[in-house]
């Protein structure tokens, strides 16, 4: 079975090759990705508590599912797989905007990634692939919020950064 690879882009997020995953993050270099909100009728948003044995940030709450596409995958079409994958279901994504992220771990491996930010909507409880995720809950956003401050490490860098910086793209109450 060969590596996953990612999609190595620059700073406008046009592609320019492509590296096994490993690799990439080895080398921290910039790399296509994206991370998925969803949220019920009661405009909760469902987290994931990422599997134990993830080689990084394993146990850490983030967002309802995060990854890579695929060479000739579109976003929208990566995340309703990635939602397949880790989630065990599939809903209509809405890509919101983007941004680039430089996260360096102790393992030695950094996320270097140009991060499509989409939003979705479902209402009811997910069948997760424990081999990708531990656990799962809804919160409000402002319960989220709250705990960041409160608990910082108990959540992943982007879904920090995704909170203090890109806030009003998720914000589903507005």
């Amino acid at each position: 079975m060969t590596e996953e690879q990612v999609i190595l882009v620059d700073e406008n997020d046009k592609q320019i090759g492509l590296m096994a995953k490993m690799e990439a993050h080895e080398k921290a270099l910039l790399h296509r990705a994206f991370s998925v909100f969803v949220f019920n009728e009661k405009k909760e948003l469902m987290l994931q508590q990422r599997a134990l044995h993830k080689y990084h940030t394993p146990g850490l709450w983030t967002n309802t599912c995060c990854s890579h596409q695929r060479d000739g995958e579109s976003n929208l079409d990566a995340g309703k797989r990635r939602l397949q994958e880790e989630m065990g279901f599939v809903t209509e994504l809405e890509e919101k905007t983007a941004f680039i992220y430089k996260a360096p771990f102790e393992n030695g491996l950094t996320e270097h990634e140009y991060d499509h930010i989409m939003v979705g909507h479902f209402n009811a409880e997910p069948i997760i692939n424990p081999e990708e995720v531990a656990s799962w809950k809804w919160m409000s956003l402002d319960a989220v919020k709250k705990d960041i401050s409160e608990n910082p490490e108990r959540y992943t860098a982007w879904f920090k950064i995704i909170f203090e910086k890109f806030y009003k793209f998720i914000n589903v109450t507005k």
